[in-house]
């Protein structure tokens, strides 16, 4: 259905990939996945026709639609909303107008008439009469409540634009369908429907995405932009994780025989396949494994941070109590009203909420940004705490070199003692030497963990750790915090990140907590939950 023919493109002596041949297959997810820069993004975007290759080119099969969730917020501000998701199928939106301004003429003609006609014909073989909704159940279930839809797009708000654009992307059934980064900014129900629709779509889907459970959920292939080719791979993410890090292990390994490294190859995917029974896609995707070559397995270009976060001194018994906090905003409306609870030592706290807001002033009484109106924080005297907040801004605005800017937080002063920490997070060599004030928001959070390990604390307070970083650092990250043996206490939109750190959850509503003891999919699972929940709304 989409072909891609000898594709190249560069960007003055820059190769970003080239010689590329790929041919991708209705009925198939294709995560597309690479390091940051790779041209994740770029490739969709010669897909959609954006912008051109330097040389190659794309073929679709005639007459199939291609829809492309788009990445400006402002494009149409001046539309209704559930007009704007109409739009995303182009010929019918096109007929809609047509007819409208023909009916909405004066001097209505014979000819006027025999085009309408020949129009609502059109109209009607598109399903038009359910077009509106159609788009009103996209809506709805992207978490747009109906007295929104007849909204003008500019006055939404920006996650509200961003559920908008992708019920656009997603309405008419297109046979085609780029995505973008589609969990942006979307809550854990929202991004669960999205994965039941993409898992029970039909038609051929690419998505770039950080989300590593999306990903597991939704993809049948993963697309790997690396050594400046791109390839497809059968199986999810996590496979495909796995089994590129077991071939650099072999790679690695010059003394283990080829008839030992194909066995361990062959038992791999074998595990794998069982376990992928319990996917959405599970029957296609074991079928895929099951053919596998192995021949494809490689191991990546990747390069993974080294992170190992070690307590200097061992917490005692006396963690934290949060005894009856309270919050208001500007305008009096109370945020945070009775949150108490007790920390344990090793407890992994996974911190939720419906309210985004509830969350960042939380995070900030934690990290001290932020008084409380009432109640008490009381830390014990063991507890070393080393703090990530969400905005790092106020840490980046001098114009020291990056080594200068770590020998800061460091009683230890040697230059190689404080490079080695710039270099686990992977600033080596001349990248250690660049200016604090020009870094992006991904080697901002990399200098941030760099600081964070220095410090050696015994309780990590973590506010959205993963924003603006790359897959591998949220691998190596994720890695860290399960092998940690000190306390967190963390929020992140990232499931799997979630799911594999948190051993107790603690949900912050209007009127108090939730405190249960468990994983992350335990807890969604947990059908006493939404009553508990209820009970503190009013």
């Amino acid at each position: 259905m989409l072909n891609v023919s000898n594709l190249s493109l560069r960007f003055g002596k820059r190769v970003l990939f080239e010689d590329v041949n790929l041919k991708f297959t209705p009925g198939n997810c294709y995560g597309v996945i690479g390091a940051n820069g790779a041209g994740k993004s770029t490739f969709l975007k010669i897909l959609s026709g954006e912008i051109d290759p330097t040389s190659g080119h794309i073929d679709i099969e005639p007459g199939k639609r291609m829809a492309v969730l788009s990445q400006d917020h402002f494009k149409f501000d001046d539309m209704r909303v559930i007009d704007t998701v109409i739009m995303g199928h182009d010929k019918l939106w096109s007929i809609m107008s047509e007819k409208d301004a023909l009916y909405a003429k004066e001097d209505f003609t014979d000819a006027d008439g025999i085009k309408t006609s020949e129009l609502e014909e059109e109209f009607a073989e598109m399903d038009g009469w359910n077009a509106e909704s159609d788009a009103a159940n996209l809506l709805s279930g992207l978490g747009m409540i109906e007295k929104y839809h007849e909204y003008l797009v500019k006055d939404l708000s920006g996650n509200q634009k961003v559920r908008v654009l992708l019920a656009q992307a997603l309405f008419g059934n297109p046979d085609i369908l780029l995505l973008d980064e589609p969990t942006n900014d979307l809550d854990v129900e929202t991004v669960a429907w999205l994965e039941n629709f993409l898992a029970e779509f039909k038609n051929l889907v690419l998505v770039v995405s950080h989300d590593r459970h999306f990903l597991d959920t939704v993809c049948t292939h993963v697309t790997d932009v690396d050594f400046k080719k791109i390839q497809t791979f059968s199986g999810n993410y996590t496979f495909w994780y796995q089994s590129s890090q077991l071939a650099l292990r072999q790679k690695q390994d010059q003394n283990k025989k080829s008839e030992e490294k194909k066995k361990e190859l062959l038992e791999f995917i074998a595990r794998f396949s069982a376990n992928v029974a319990k996917s959405k896609q599970a029957t296609s995707r074991r079928k895929m494994l099951e053919k596998l070559n192995i021949e494809d397995i490689k191991p990546s270009s990747r390069k993974y941070p080294g992170i190992v976060f070690k307590p200097e001194r061992e917490a005692g018994d006396q963690v934290l109590s949060v005894d009856a906090i309270a919050v208001a905003n500007e305008e009096g409306d109370q945020i945070l009203k009775n949150v108490s609870f007790t920390v344990n030592k090793g407890d992994k706290i996974a911190f939720i909420s419906k309210n985004p807001l509830a969350l960042t002033l939380f995070f900030k009484c934690l990290g001290d940004d932020l008084q409380a109106d009432k109640g008490e924080i009381n830390w014990g005297v063991t507890i070393q705490r080393s703090y990530l907040p969400n905005d790092n801004s106020s840490y980046f605005k001098s114009t020291l070199s990056l080594v200068d800017w770590l020998r800061q937080y460091s009683e230890e002063k040697d230059e190689t003692f404080i490079r080695g920490f710039l270099g686990r997070m992977l600033f080596s060599g001349e990248e250690s030497l660049k200016s604090a004030n020009v870094l992006s928001g991904g080697e901002k959070v990399r200098c941030m963990l760099s600081k964070l390990m220095l410090e050696s604390p015994n309780l990590l307070i973590l506010d959205e750790p993963t924003n603006h970083l790359d897959l591998e650092s949220i691998q190596a990250f994720n890695n860290a915090l399960i092998e940690y043996a000190g306390t967190i206490l963390f929020h992140s939109h990232d499931h799997e990140f979630i799911n594999t750190v948190a051993n107790r959850i603690i949900e912050i509503t209007p009127n108090g907590i939730i405190d249960k003891m468990c994983s992350y999919d335990d807890y969604l699972a947990d059908s006493s939950i939404s009553e508990r929940r209820a009970s503190l709304k009013a």
